[in-house]
């Protein structure tokens, strides 16, 4: 979508994502680097991380059938399959890069399959649930609730992007298809009650352009802000509090 017609609310919903991003992370990192005691991994921040990476995921389905809807009106058959594997394939190579800075920089608990890497498959997987509409939202459903059962199981390490993974696996970021990608599929299906045809369906609420525009600014340029806010953060920290980050 061009700047022109991109849709501010969507913008402005990855927005508050990314902001609900950094403050996990931030707490994330706090804990991380023995700077202060935060359970990250149970109670409230837990349930604050996976509410920030499944509204994330939301707005990618939702993004997706309005981009298709689009580009349906220039492009067809494999030309417009292609333009989703295109992307796709970028996003999860940057996903890639992300594990090997992960891997060079911590080595243990690096970034094998982050959420990066499940967006760029899912981008590319997407051309497949297209013709299920808002049957995604079911899809999603039992997609999220198989997650229950891949994650009571351990089994080989090629089996870590579907949600399958060896007893001693940790990751610092771990995002597999199974659960996550069913958010993705729950916004796909949402998106065609919300922008069926590529319009939005609905009267947006009366909120002030300070906000929403600030919002919107953060939405648009959220791949770049996702990329760098780590390294801040970190650097932040060790020049605040003195604490050894390499």
């Amino acid at each position: 979508m061009t700047a022109v017609s991109r849709f501010r609310e969507i913008d402005a919903a990855r927005g508050i994502a990314i902001l609900m991003m950094i403050v996990f992370h931030t707490v994330f990192d706090l804990n991380f680097f023995h700077v202060m005691s935060v359970n990250v991994h149970s109670g409230f921040w837990r349930w604050f991380a996976v509410s920030t990476a499944s509204l994330f995921l939301f707005i990618v389905g939702i993004s997706l059938v309005v981009s298709r809807a689009r580009a349906e009106k220039t492009l067809s058959g494999f030309a417009l399959n292609k333009k989703f594997l295109y992307r796709g394939a970028g996003i999860f190579s940057l996903g890639l890069l992300v594990t090997v800075a992960t891997f060079l920089y911590l080595h243990d608990g690096f970034v094998i399959f982050g959420i990066l890497h499940l967006i760029g498959i899912a981008i590319m997987l997407s051309p497949i649930f297209f013709c299920f509409g808002r049957f995604n939202i079911l899809i999603g459903i039992v997609c999220i609730a198989a997650g229950a059962f891949t994650g009571t199981i351990h089994g080989p390490a090629w089996l870590i992007p579907f949600g399958i993974y060896p007893e001693s696996f940790f990751s610092v970021d771990y995002t597999p298809l199974v659960p996550w990608f069913g958010a993705v599929l729950i916004g796909m299906g949402a998106g065609e009650f919300l922008y069926a045809g590529g319009a939005r369906r609905y009267t947006l609420p009366n909120v002030p352009d300070i906000i929403s525009g600030t919002l919107a600014f953060l939405g648009q340029h959220s791949l770049v802000i996702y990329l760098v806010h780590q390294p801040v953060i970190i650097l932040l920290l060790a020049a605040v509090t003195g604490a050894r980050v390499l």
